[in-house]
């Protein structure tokens, strides 16, 4: 005689038993509500993707003063939103390696100063336009132009020409870099017809869904597109709501009002996955949240008063009392053990007296303003309190003005020259450092300028010997934590929650928030 629960396996196997029915159905035969959702999870997970329904998200970082210009892009809303859409020429696999997008293949040169891109035959764009070699060159041009102010704008510096050559795109480099590829999965640069010149704003692109309302800031919804050419997109329609308040965007996912949040609070991460129904996953990465200074403005122009904060900074109390156990200790640089030809430096420690030391060197005398906000990083009005602290310690007064969340990335973030923010990493350090440490960058958040650096970039990219590149990034890595304005004081994990609605979630994806944000596109409703 068959097994009741078998039977009922086999039937959510076959997509013909929903969610609600084989809970409906275990509790019939005496099994609690939460081992039945186990239970039908494991059982659809086995089924594998199911098409249909609705798959809802509650993102923080949106604001109403965004748009939907890839290219001024600068949080976590409008990352998933680019990835409904749109398509770089490659993207990250899993483990951190690359994948074809619109481009199905790549060559660099023997000395990687010329890079060819074999771009996608019969692709479409949303529209039912055909995707073509030039509308890959003229996506490119486009953040290549200081006028754009684009975020990639950084990585781009370096192209001295980009053509179309049959079915190829093909860029030339003003000097060589083996990371070339890497820097063409950015998010920015999703390919857009005519390359977003005609209408930045349109979010016409080659990704799995066509987006059908826009409220910035509040909501979108987006449904399939039908011209997609891959296999991604399970649900049939996506709809994004911004909550910026923690709080909110929990209670939001324990309601069940959305399928999948980020940012789960630290504080509170370990009490959201003891909720029914709710799973909370963990991914280390080279995410960090920070404190950044504007090296020419001042007081903050002067290396002994970016040092003397630097010093006052407590670094362990911050893991401790901020990422309670999501994360580890950062040490004023951006790069983490995460990447590949990673070097640690000289931990620099809490020291009150070589704080007040190059604090009295510096000459400033008076209070400095901290601007913080929930929008920068969770409990970063928090963190900014104990580095008051912490810098009271050493004579040291920090004033503190929290900003609206609303706004904080258009208003404060790269406009004000003392405030708390976070990156979520790149995937190599020459992207990271050529985003937001090269002189030129236009997303240089720390108005960081150092010509020994940006001459060890430049050397680093075209270097073939692994030992001497990895001592390049060391000595750049050095030049960043001993002058730069960035005070790093921890690497945060990603710390995000699905319901058991929805299923397909991979554990220990590299890059950005909610599986590199593919996770809308890879997760499906089971019910």
């Amino acid at each position: 005689m068959t097994n009741p629960l078998d039977f009922m396996a086999g039937r959510v196997a076959a997509g013909k038993m929903s969610r609600r029915e084989f809970i409906g159905r275990a509790s019939a035969l005496g099994i609690g509500a939460a081992m039945a959702g186990t239970m039908f999870a494991q059982a659809a997970r086995a089924a594998g993707p199911v098409k249909g329904g609705t798959l809802r998200m509650a993102i923080q970082g949106g604001s109403t003063t965004d748009n939907l210009d890839p290219a001024l892009t600068t949080n976590a809303a409008g990352l998933i939103l680019i990835r409904l859409w749109g398509e770089p020429l490659v993207e990250l696999t899993d483990d951190g390696g690359l994948q074809g997008k619109v481009a199905e293949s790549f060559e660099g040169s023997a000395d990687a100063g010329t890079w060819r891109f074999r771009i996608r035959s019969g692709m479409s764009f949303s529209n039912g336009q055909p995707v073509t070699p030039a509308d890959v060159v003229a996506t490119l041009e486009r953040h290549s132009d200081d006028e754009s102010k684009s975020g990639a704008l950084g990585l781009m510096r370096d192209i001295k020409d980009v053509r179309v050559d049959g079915q190829d795109v093909v860029i030339e480099l003003s000097s060589p870099n083996a990371d070339l590829p890497y820097l063409m999965s950015d998010y920015h640069l999703p390919i857009q017809p005519n390359g977003g010149k005609d209408d930045p704003n349109a979010a016409i692109g080659t990704g799995p869904y066509v987006l059908k309302e826009a409220d910035m800031g509040v909501r979108f919804v987006a449904e399939r597109n039908p011209h997609y050419w891959g296999d991604l997109g399970h649900a049939d329609t996506q709809e994004l709501l911004v909550i910026n308040d923690d709080t909110a965007r929990v209670a939001a996912l324990q309601s069940g009002q959305v399928d999948m949040i980020d940012r789960v609070p630290p504080r509170t991460a370990g009490l959201v996955a003891r909720a029914p129904n709710i799973n909370v996953h963990k991914t280390s990465g080279p995410g960090h949240y920070v404190f950044i200074m504007h090296c020419d403005t001042a007081p903050f122009d002067n290396n002994d008063l970016r040092l003397a904060l630097k010093y006052a900074m407590n670094r362990e109390e911050m893991v401790d009392k901020i990422l309670f156990g999501y994360g580890s200790i950062g040490n004023d640089t951006p790069i983490n053990a995460s990447y590949p030809l990673y070097t640690p430096l000289e931990q620099r420690s809490y020291d009150p007296d070589k704080a007040a030391h190059h604090f009295k060197q510096s000459g400033h005398d008076g209070p400095i303003l901290l601007r913080t906000s929930d929008n920068s990083f969770p409990g970063a009005p928090d963190a900014a309190a104990l580095y008051q602290q912490s810098a009271a310690a050493a004579g040291i007064k920090i004033d503190i003005k929290r900003e609206p969340n609303d706004g904080y990335w258009s208003e404060v973030w790269n406009k004000q020259p003392f405030c708390t923010s976070y990156w979520g990493g790149r995937p190599t350090q020459d992207q990271m450092y050529s985003t937001a440490y090269l002189s030129t960058a236009d997303w240089n958040d720390t108005r960081f300028k150092n010509e020994k650096f940006d001459q060890l970039l430049f050397a680093a990219r075209a270097e073939i010997d692994q030992a001497k590149r990895k001592q390049m990034y060391v000595d750049m890595g050095q030049i960043v934590h001993d002058e730069g304005g960035l005070i790093c004081p921890m690497f945060n994990d990603f710390v995000e929650a699905t319901s058991t609605r929805i299923d397909g979630w991979v554990e220990g994806v590299q890059g950005q928030i909610l599986m590199n944000a593919t996770a809308p596109l890879r997760m499906w409703v089971n019910e």
